[in-house]
């Protein structure tokens, strides 16, 4: 039997005369282009889940294991239950924050329930523990962090969430919770403005690791709750320090020829070893977003301010990897993927974005981006991997390129729940397509 002539001719080999090359597919190694509002809450719902069953909000005896009543007879031997992260840190500061916005972006009230519960256990502790940490101030207590600050890491985050919880409006119970929340609120504020170290000209500093130090992660353990203890009270007097901190920072660390931050500045050093940390640059440019949200519009530091936030989302736009992610030292490209940072900056320009300080049509496509990598380390069980541990500065480049990555690490979760709930609210007010294979803002 003859075989066709038609049916021996081989197929053409594609090139470019044969096919249309610019269609084919890129190997993404992260999911690319808009997710669905859908897909975003799934993910807000996988760590919710994790979250609510790994921090319990009950008070126990560490020896027995029982619940106590924290109405009774005083038990030195109380604790919070055990759970895989502390509720009074200022990483659990922004998890509450993070909460708070993911009720709003979704509507589901068990995400602002997770933040209104704890915060209400936590209030309700302070007369149970205040006779033991105001007879010992460095008491390894549950509540020290809360009764007794000793560094800006104790107040600024969760005085921020407390504010933030304080203002939430048309809730159950809410005026009495505003009312328990207060006297916390102050005694943080209290803390921030009379009682941490500064320098001369009264820039919020540490002594460690060299005396008169400032640390970028600073601005965030400060500025936000100044700020909305601005919005809180109608005091000018909280929006004013907000704005020195932020200008007294960044005329000392902020690289305006690379648009990034340095992590440490120490007062004395004539020349300084730039390390451009990625998580504290995102302590930095969310400190902007959230004192640019609160500050009134006739501020006279608002433009500068706002300029700042220009200049330091495009320095950090410039660094973004082809992975979505950002680096550990931002313009070291062979130092590791970082994740709580790249989430940090998902939420920070997105909300940029959504508030029309940055230009949807330059930012937007590079925040999605961040977005879908940032999934990838989100777990089927809402554990959020590829996070840095806490860090202090070095002056060294061993020293941020080694630091440890763990799902424990608490920094991770918070910018994730803030990062996916400014997601949603871009994509309710925006509109995305692919044009040749690309992601572009359709007007």
């Amino acid at each position: 039997m003859c075989v066709p002539l038609l049916a021996q001719t081989p197929t053409p080999k594609a090139n470019d005369s044969t096919t249309p090359l610019h269609l084919l597919q890129p190997d993404y190694p992260v999911p690319y282009g808009a997710p669905r509002i859908d897909s975003v809450t799934a993910v807000l719902n996988r760590v919710y889940l994790y979250l609510d069953g790994a921090t319990p909000a009950l008070l126990i005896d560490k020896e027995s294991g029982h619940r106590i009543d924290p109405i009774g007879t005083f038990n030195p031997n109380a604790i919070i239950k055990p759970g895989d992260f502390r509720l009074t840190s200022y990483e659990w500061g922004v998890t509450y924050a993070g909460m708070l916005l993911a009720s709003e972006a979704t509507g589901d009230p068990r995400f602002a329930d997770y933040t209104r519960k704890r915060l209400a256990f936590l209030t309700s502790l302070r007369p149970y523990f205040q006779a033991q940490v105001t007879s010992d101030p460095k008491a390894n207590t549950p509540l020290r962090q809360m009764l007794a600050p000793h560094a800006l890491d104790d107040a600024g985050a969760m005085c921020a969430a407390m504010i933030k919880t304080a203002l939430l409006k048309e809730q159950a119970g809410a005026n009495s919770l505003k009312t328990a929340l207060r006297p916390q609120i102050d005694a943080y504020v209290r803390y921030i403005m009379t009682k941490e170290y500064r320098l001369a000209d009264g820039t919020l500093a540490r002594n460690r690791p060299q005396p008169n130090t400032l640390w970028l992660d600073d601005l965030f353990m400060s500025v936000p709750a100044l700020a909305q203890m601005g919005k809180l009270t109608g005091d000018k007097l909280y929006y004013d320090e907000a704005v020195k901190q932020v200008l007294q920072f960044s005329k000392r660390m902020f690289n305006r020829d690379k648009g990034l931050f340095m992590h440490g500045w120490v007062e004395g050093m004539s020349v300084h070893p730039e390390f451009h940390w990625a998580r504290a640059n995102g302590w930095a440019i969310l400190t902007l977003v959230e004192l640019l949200d609160v500050l009134p519009a006739n501020h006279v530091g608002r433009p500068a301010v706002l300029d700042l936030l220009k200049a330091h989302a495009k320095g950090l736009a410039a660094r973004q990897s082809g992975s979505g992610f950002w680096h550990q030292l931002l313009d070291r490209p062979d130092s590791y993927l970082e994740t709580s940072a790249t989430a940090i900056y998902a939420y920070s320009i997105a909300r940029a974005i959504n508030r029309g300080w940055l230009d949807p049509l330059a930012y937007a496509p590079m925040t999605l981006l961040a977005w879908n990598a940032v999934t990838t380390k989100v777990t089927p069980g809402g554990q959020v991997e590829g996070t840095c541990v806490g860090t202090g500065m070095g002056f060294d480049p061993a020293f941020y390129y080694h630091r440890p990555i763990n799902v424990f690490a608490a920094h991770g979760y918070g910018p994730v729940l803030l990062a996916g709930a400014e997601v949603i609210n871009l994509l309710k007010n925006k509109s995305f397509a692919i044009n040749d294979s690309s992601l572009q803002l359709v007007k």
